[in-house]
């Protein structure tokens, strides 16, 4: 019987499974490793993507670990929690997300079922994992990581490369980098509070079909993927004046099930008379105040389409939701979904109309783009893709998301560290020496969280088909010596030394741009300790099966 197993005598249990002890523990850790071995060869420059089908056949390929973990189906608890985690990687930092599930999971957790198996004590354990995380993030922070200031714009271009590096448009980051960073540049506010934000969100990625990645271009201002309703509007606005409605402006037509009991012929003339007024006048409402660019969600009759055309004004119909709830945003527009007001009557107020300097419709390839351009409230741009086919678009809009994060962070945070597992190697030394210099046990835990992380630099060398164990020898060699030699000695840049993987060799990774955000990095390592953490805490797994309700029908019913 092993030393921290429950005396299974404890409480009378009844129904249901128990699992308890190191039996539970093992059976959490083979659950974590099933899953980071899916996702361990997508990690790196050189990773190779995955082929997901859903049970209704759709196909799905991609490299990003976030987006390979949430359509994979989970049954097994603890490997929930590593999909999670991978999601909130992705919602937080945007990128990181394969890295950290296959710290957090694989190594983490697996060298602290070995430590268990030695009669270490799991809150030993945990406790000196807190431990390593607080010093590998300070050290991170206060050493590492250097100020964008000092690298100037090249250091965002090469943080967009090298979160591209292991994606589709990987191969085209000379174009895509510098098109994400001046995207992200174009999208800066100042919020109330006086703090610099860029929303990914203000971004807007279109899709069309043809012609090469290569093609995809940047628009300032914000693209609709919608065509003016009639060809006999104006395709240029100036100055606009922009309507965002949530109405159907079609003839009303009378509710089902309301009935009109008429005793003149006439009167149906007249009531179909009024059923196009009602949508008339709503029409003439709205450019009463000056609106000269309506944008809904619904339909425009064409009995309205002459209105607007005799005022001049550009009117599309069917626009999505989400992007005139973004257009409203950074026109500073109010999204109308009804006209009534308090008193019972339909008015529409100037006050909820936005500000454009020019709206204009665009020939972009084969489709027509209604371009928002000189937004008032938030500048916003829009890059459009180009590419072969559907799956082809939707893994080049995964992996630009992630290269805005990540801009984003950069610019947030204003410090980037070197990446190619330069990092990783760098914590994995300062960690194994920092173990030395404890006397409790926590030493032991300390120095399995120092070995985990070279599990990055590892398989970045597995997946691009080199010798693993040479490349990472040689590499904490090198940080060894960074990190012995005194502050003025030229060895100390050998603390910027990460993987070149194309190449095969150690190579100093700043110069050569692979950068990534510092904040990413102290994400991934606090999200993988938490989870590994989370795990290691437990020692008892009850499942409880529903009872049997009444006798069983024999005839099934």
């Amino acid at each position: 019987m092993s030393m921290f197993q429950r005396d299974p005598r404890a409480g009378i249990f009844f129904g249901g499974d128990r699992v308890s002890g190191q039996e539970i523990r093992d059976q959490n850790v083979i659950a974590a490793l099933s899953i980071a071995n899916i996702v361990k060869s997508s990690l790196g420059p050189l990773g190779l993507d995955k082929m997901l089908v859903d049970n209704i056949g759709e196909v799905t390929i991609s490299n990003d670990g976030a987006t390979i973990l949430s359509l994979l189906e989970v049954e097994h608890p603890a490997g929930r929690i590593f999909v999670d985690l991978a999601q909130k990687q992705d919602k937080e930092v945007g990128d990181g997300t394969t890295s950290v599930v296959i710290v957090s999971s694989a190594e983490l957790l697996r060298r602290a079922n070995e430590l268990v198996k030695a009669k270490i004590h799991p809150t030993t354990i945990i406790a000196g994992y807190r431990h390593a995380c607080r010093e590998a993030c300070k050290f991170l922070v206060d050493q590492l990581s250097i100020k964008v200031d000092t690298l100037g714009r090249d250091a965002l271009i090469n943080a967009a490369k090298t979160s591209m590096s292991s994606k589709v448009i990987g191969g085209d980051d000379d174009l895509f980098a510098p098109m994400a960073v001046d995207a992200m540049l174009a999208v800066k506010t100042v919020n109330a509070r006086g703090e610099t934000r860029y929303p990914v969100k203000a971004v807007n990625v279109l899709k069309a079909h043809g012609k090469s990645a290569r093609e995809s271009l940047f628009v300032k201002g914000y693209a609709l993927n919608c065509t003016v309703a009639s060809q006999a509007m104006k395709t240029r606005i100036s100055n606009a004046k922009i309507a965002c409605l949530d109405i159907n402006l079609q003839k009303q037509r009378m509710q089902l099930g309301v009935q009109i009991l008429i005793d003149d012929p006439n009167q149906l003339e007249e009531i179909r008379r009024r059923e196009s007024e009602i949508t008339l006048e709503r029409v003439r409402k709205i450019l009463a105040t000056g609106a000269n660019v309506i944008l809904t969600t619904k339909g425009i009759d064409d009995l309205c389409l002459k209105e607007f055309v005799e005022a001049g004004a550009m009117a599309v119909r069917r626009c999505r939701k989400e992007d005139l709830r973004r257009i409203a945003k950074s026109t500073g527009a109010t999204l109308v979904s009804s006209l009534a007001n308090l008193e019972g009557d339909e008015t529409f107020e100037a006050s909820s109309l936005g500000y454009a300097e020019e709206v204009v419709q665009e020939r972009i390839s084969d489709d027509e783009l209604i371009l928002v351009k000189g937004t008032k409230v938030v500048n916003s741009s829009s890059i459009v893709l180009r590419g072969a086919n559907d799956y082809m678009l939707d893994e080049m809009e995964r992996a630009l998301h992630d290269t805005l994060s990540i801009i984003k962070r950069t610019l947030e945070s204003g410090t980037v560290v070197p990446g190619g597992g330069a990092v990783e190697t760098a914590l994995s030394i300062y960690l194994e020496n920092f173990a030395q210099t404890l006397e409790s046990r926590e030493q032991l835990a300390i120095a399995e969280f120092a070995n985990a992380l070279l599990v990055i630099p590892k398989t970045l060398a597995v997946n691009a088909a080199k010798d693993s164990t040479e490349l990472v020898a040689k590499l904490r060699s090198y940080h060894n010596a960074a990190q012995n030699a005194s502050a003025g000695d030229p060895k100390k840049a050998l603390s910027r030394y990460g993987l070149d993987l194309l190449n095969g060799e150690v190579r100093d990774n700043v110069t050569a741009g692979v950068l990534e955000p510092t904040v990413s990095k102290v994400r991934s390592l606090k999200s993988a300790f938490e989870a590994a953490v989370s795990l290691l805490r437990i020692d008892d797994a009850i499942h409880c099966v529903p009872e049997q309700k009444g006798e069983p029908d024999p005839h099934g019913h």
